[in-house]
């Protein structure tokens, strides 16, 4: 409730947004308050004197005529003139209207020099006297605003405010004066009800200050109407109607103050919130929202501009990227809160290790910097020693990579990603921290970039083209299975590994349409096998864990082998292990898709990961593909047989096919074979070649194909 009554008072704290507003609204509605008064003071002023001049008035009438009409038009003109400059000045930045305050000083100045005179002449007493001081104090402060406007270079507050006080004052006051003298004369008081209607309504008060306003206004007028004789009575006193109008006009006027009050206020909020918002906007459109350092919009547009600066010297520019190695370990152990945590003091650290510079978060656990090449290497080792402080029992690795642009590069996106590409470049390095992007970094980055820009047209032109390898069955040593792999032909690298595209096509998330191309070749060589009469065996084809969340692969993959004709049975799908610990979401309804559809799946790579284990109690599998990294060292490392012994018996056990990869000697094969290993692959079969060669070889004699998949035909 007190809240309540202060707000409809107005006596609530306003903030430095709702005071400006209020601040503001009141210098416009001036400039129409003022530019009305100044008009009807110069029509009042011309139409007085054209009247002296014309009914020649001399002596003591003269001066009646100065003191009555002239004084109080020449001070109300000088403060609305004066009103008027102060509200352009703030509002339109008009600073040449200084020099029109020339005319206030004129003016005013005039009549304090004349009230003065009047002072030392004849003196005064009563209502006169008063309105001598009044116009004297009116006058000497508006020659002092004049002054500050004339000599001032900027707008300050507290002076306009000033201004719009004494103007308001002189308002009502010319308007009591003058409605005094009507109501003298037996007319209406409406020069004093237009003034207070022009100082209350246009202008914006507090209602608690409308009121005091109002209410002194009324008085003053009131006391000095009292003893005058009323126009329809004749005798001395306000009359009760008179009272009880004064009173009806008192209440609506303060009552559209209030309103007025509130309306704006209300406003003003609006617009407030409305700004707030706008500036949360723009804040986080350069704020990264987590650390509450710059985020990447900001450095590009700031790193542009720093590039393109005359006084940068770009010999002494590094980019710098940094990348917080296994931080996903660290949100594993101490949940995402602590991570963020981390993140966040480690950005702070990396923007005080390089104040002055442009620092901002790239993206995840991963920072961009754009500073002097000299110091950074002491910063940077200082970050990492922050860094092994924060730690806690994970370890944590703090790698850099830094570009050196040179006098020409103005492509700070490019910049970044070169930093980026020589920050990757040491991953996995442990006794690597830094790395200069270099001629080597070069090269491989130039392939990286033709690779991403070239795949749609790579795939469009053939250069993606399928090797088959052979997987053998250690029961009869014939081919029972194949494996898809890609490889590009391209007409200016010649044929590029799998090595060079994979990992680069599954950075920018381009993978899929390398997998989409590679089963579409897949199926159509079974067609043109199937319609040509010879064999084919079932082809298994390696899926991306980026291709169940770029694309419907499952729903690509059915399409084609609806398009080809191909049974479902000669199509495999592989899936690699960490594929199925990092998409747990939709991963699982996937495979219950390829399973519905008839597909049998693999899991790759098993043993590369290390929750091997809990794949296979969460998932079901046809065929359990051990990682060829269990053959390497097969002879002279006595834990391999045993351990590849019991793989096999648990896939039996799980009711699973167990293939192992890397098969390169008899005598491995021989075990795998001695084991109970299902299949088997590797160069003691065959390297992987395309389809042409792989059935020459069979034509030829020297490859042997399982019986039941020598027709086709036979099994289509």
């Amino acid at each position: 409730m007190k809240e309540k009554l202060r707000e409809w008072l107005g006596l609530e704290r306003q903030s430095k947004y709702v005071r400006d507003y209020f601040y503001a609204a009141n210098m416009r509605a001036s400039i129409y308050m003022s530019v009305v008064v100044i008009v009807l003071e110069l029509y009042m002023i011309y139409y007085m004197s054209t009247k002296v001049i014309l009914t020649p008035i001399t002596g003591e009438a003269f001066w009646h005529v100065v003191d009555k009409y002239f004084t109080n038009y020449f001070i109300l003109l000088a403060s609305g003139i004066l009103m008027l400059l102060y509200a352009l000045r703030f509002l339109y930045q008009k600073y040449w209207v200084k020099w029109l305050s020339i005319l206030t000083l004129g003016l005013a100045g005039s009549v304090c020099i004349y009230e003065i005179r009047c002072l030392v002449r004849a003196g005064g007493e009563g209502t006169a006297l008063q309105n001598r001081i009044l116009l004297l104090a009116a006058g000497f402060l508006l020659i002092a605003f004049s002054v500050m406007l004339f000599t001032g270079r900027q707008d300050v507050r507290w002076q306009s405010l000033g201004v719009l006080y004494t103007f308001s004052v002189v308002c009502i006051d010319f308007g009591i004066i003058i409605a005094t003298g009507s109501y003298a004369a037996g007319e209406q008081v409406l020069a004093f009800l237009t003034m207070v209607l022009f100082v209350v309504c246009l202008l914006t008060w507090r209602p608690v200050v409308g009121f005091c306003i109002l209410t002194a206004s009324y008085a003053i007028l009131y006391y000095r109407l009292d003893p005058l004789p009323a126009p329809n009575t004749g005798e001395p006193g306000l009359t009760e109607s008179s009272v009880i109008n004064g009173f009806t006009m008192w209440l609506s006027t303060l009552l559209f103050c209030i309103s007025n009050y509130r309306k704006t206020r209300s406003q003003a909020l609006k617009d407030e919130n409305l700004e707030e918002i706008n500036a949360h906007l723009r804040r986080i459109s350069v704020i990264d929202e987590l650390t509450g350092i710059h985020n990447m919009f900001w450095f590009r547009t700031e790193a542009e501009k720093v590039m393109n600066y005359v006084t940068t010297d770009v010999a002494n520019t590094v980019f710098l990227f940094f990348d917080i190695e296994n931080f996903k370990s660290y949100n594993e152990k101490y949940g995402f809160h602590e991570g963020n945590q981390l993140l966040i003091h480690m950005a702070h650290h990396i923007e005080e290790a390089f104040a002055g510079s442009l620092v901002s978060r790239f993206s995840d656990d991963h920072f961009v910097v754009l500073t002097k090449q000299e110091g950074s290497m002491e910063r940077i080792s200082s970050l990492s020693e922050k860094l092994r402080d924060l730690q806690g029992e994970v370890q944590l690795t703090l790698k850099c990579g830094a570009y050196k642009p040179d006098g020409h590069e103005k492509d700070t996106s490019l910049a970044c990603d070169r930093a980026r590409f020589a920050c990757n470049s040491i991953k996995k390095h442990y006794d690597l921290t830094f790395r200069m992007y270099d001629h080597e970094l070069e090269q491989r980055f130039m392939m990286k970039q033709y690779i991403v820009n070239n795949i749609d047209h790579a795939i469009e032109n053939g250069y993606i083209q399928v090797y088959y390898q052979p997987i053998v069955s250690t029961a009869s040593g014939c081919i029972c299975g194949l494996e898809a792999l890609a490889r590009w032909q391209d007409p200016e690298y010649g044929l590029l590994p799998p090595s060079a595209f994979i990992g680069v096509l599954e950075e920018y998330r381009q993978i899929y349409k390398l997998d989409r191309c590679i089963i579409e070749q897949v199926c159509r060589d079974y067609r043109n096998a199937a319609d040509a009469g010879r064999p084919f065996v079932p082809v298994s084809l390696n899926f991306s864990r980026l291709d169940f969340e770029l694309c419907d692969i499952v729903g690509n993959l059915c399409a084609l082998a609806d398009k080809y004709r191909v049974p479902r049975k000669f199509l495999e799908v592989e899936i690699t292990e960490s594929a199925l610990t990092d998409q747990q979401d939709f991963l699982p309804s996937a495979m219950k898709a390829l399973r519905r559809n008839g597909y049998s799946i693999w899991l790759d790579d098993f043993g590369s990961g290390y929750s091997s284990l809990n794949v296979l109690k969460d998932y079901q599998f046809d065929v359990l593909k051990i990682d060829m990294k269990f053959l390497s060292g097969f002879g002279q490392n006595e834990k391999t047989q045993p351990i590849l012994e019991n793989i096999v018996s648990l896939t039996e056990q799980l009711h699973m096919l167990s293939l192992t990869e890397g098969v390169e000697t008899q005598e491995q094969f021989d075990f795998l074979k001695s084991i109970g290993c299902s299949r088997a692959q590797g160069y003691l079969f065959s390297k992987p070649m395309p389809g042409e060669q792989l059935w020459k070889l069979v034509e030829e004699g020297r490859l042997d194909v399982e019986p039941e998949y020598r027709s086709v035909n036979n099994q289509a």
